[in-house]
């Protein structure tokens, strides 16, 4: 039988001139081809070496470097199962993810793992996997309780990485700008993978950081990103419509990207952003199309081999997906998993969104992020679409809190500043009493995780006693 290991399918695309870039770096130096498939053949001969057996978790945690990437593919290669880990961490954190997924191996210093690497015999063929055998496992960010690992298989990445390479139109002519992060699915798996399917290099830059991004904008055809990389963009004077004019394709994802933020963009550059939604347990689920209406506010429609539904036969609930790309389970969880599996076998995903009659889909946000007050059902992301608008609003966070009449008091945070009357009053002409905010609240910046999403379960900590006497 053949091998369904991932490593095999993405090396299967790397170009056949293997000293052509892979990684163009700060400085002009380059990592080719050549040097990413020597160095993950002597990664795998290390860890086979060291005990690593098929199924074996192989951690990492460490800053972004081509190094890392090497020990990513190296695991597969070995048949090993990547467990990548955010570098901003805490020892107490990493303790639970090690206590969890009980790694054979862990890095922290992937240069030097690497460069001892190179005493071992590279491995030549990798070890073979089932497109049903665990590849990677990515932990959640935990924000409902403690972080639950997503197993994915070999299977499903393909199948993403595939259906994304497709609908984006990659090519060998293509440079992907990546200043993402890749700890997580979105720098690991969406952004490196299209790149390594078409065996383009890469303008690698460790973090985001204006002058290098503006620099990196001259070669790249695509740049992929999270909304706060937009915002600022938009903020510098220097992103102009001739910096953007080169780049066939921009791609926001991991956070919602403000339709404020889309009109700007396109009136700067002359581009719409292509908006997508994914997340750890499937990686991409739905995109915008790359021919054909961008809207602000939707996220397209399902990738295809992605059956998407609303849960509970509503137009507005819980999305439901089923397909090839869908994570397995819940890493030693057995009982979450089958919590969040429907009996037809869709997962549910916690994601409140509707569809239009022709397939478009549009998120409202979480199901735990919705507000319940008097008894009816409030959709945080309504009201922030009319808060966003208001003056000196750069960007609203709606959530609920204890409320001694109404079981749940609705507040807008506000990133921003303004009058708090004047804003409810405002917000009122819009919305049905009982979805007008009962407060306001303003801060100089709201809390992000590490992908740039709103943190509404540390707000709703915060101001958890705004209403009690």
């Amino acid at each position: 039988m053949m091998s369904e290991n991932l490593y095999d399918l993405l090396a299967s695309r790397f170009p056949t001139d293997r000293s052509k870039p892979c990684f163009l770096l700060s400085g002009g130096t380059a990592i080719s081809y050549g040097m990413l498939e020597s160095g993950a053949a002597h990664v795998a001969a290390r860890l086979v070496a060291e005990g690593v057996r098929p199924g074996d978790r192989v951690a990492l945690q460490a800053e972004k470097s081509a190094e890392g990437i090497m020990i990513y593919l190296g695991a597969l290669k070995a048949g090993a199962v990547f467990l990548p880990l955010n570098s901003a961490y805490t020892a107490a954190e990493v303790d639970y993810f090690l206590n969890d997924a009980e790694p054979k191996v862990f890095v922290t210093n992937p240069e030097t793992w690497v460069r001892e690497a190179t005493g071992y015999p590279p491995q030549v063929t990798s070890v073979a996997r089932d497109g049903a055998d665990l590849a990677c496992l990515i932990y959640t960010s935990g924000t409902t309780g403690r972080s639950k690992g997503a197993m994915l298989s070999h299977g499903s990445l393909a199948a993403n990485a595939l259906a994304l390479h497709e609908a984006w139109g990659f090519t060998p002519q293509d440079v992907l700008l990546h200043a993402l992060p890749v700890f997580h699915v979105h720098g690991l798996f969406v952004a490196l993978h299209c790149a390594l399917l078409s065996g383009c290099p890469m303008v690698w830059l460790p973090k985001f950081v204006d002058a290098d991004v503006l620099a990196g904008l001259d070669r790249a055809t695509v740049m992929m990103g999270v909304p706060t990389f937009y915002t600022r963009l938009l903020a510098n004077p220097a992103f102009t419509r001739e910096k953007a004019d080169g780049v066939r394709l921009f791609i926001s994802g991991s956070a919602p990207l403000l339709p404020s933020t889309f009109a700007e963009f396109e009136e700067r550059t002359g581009q719409r952003i292509l908006e997508r939604y994914g997340m750890s347990e499937a990686v991409i689920i739905t995109t915008n199309p790359l021919a054909g209406g961008r809207l602000p506010g939707s996220v397209g429609y399902p990738l295809p081999g992605v059956d998407l539904r609303i849960g509970g036969g509503e137009q507005t609930g819980v999305i439901e997906i089923r397909g090839p790309s869908v994570f397995t389970a819940y890493w030693r969880m057995p009982d979450k998993t089958a919590e969040e599996f429907t009996a037809d076998g869709f997962f549910i995903t916690g994601d409140v969104g509707r569809r239009d009659p022709d397939g478009r889909v549009w998120i409202s946000g979480r199901a735990k992020d919705l507000i319940i007050s008097g008894g009816y059902n409030v959709y945080p992301k309504e009201i922030e679409l009319i808060f966003d608008e208001l003056p000196g609003v750069i960007e609203s966070a709606v959530i609920g809190v204890p409320h001694p009449d109404f079981g749940e008091g609705v507040v807008a945070v506000v990133m921003g500043k303004g009058d708090e009357a004047a804003m409810i009053a405002e917000a009122r002409r819009e919305l049905a009493a009982y979805k007008t905010p009962k407060r306001v609240v303003f801060l100089d910046d709201l809390p992000r995780n590490a992908m740039g999403k709103v943190q509404k379960n540390l707000l709703r900590e915060r101001y958890a006693d705004l209403f009690q006497a």
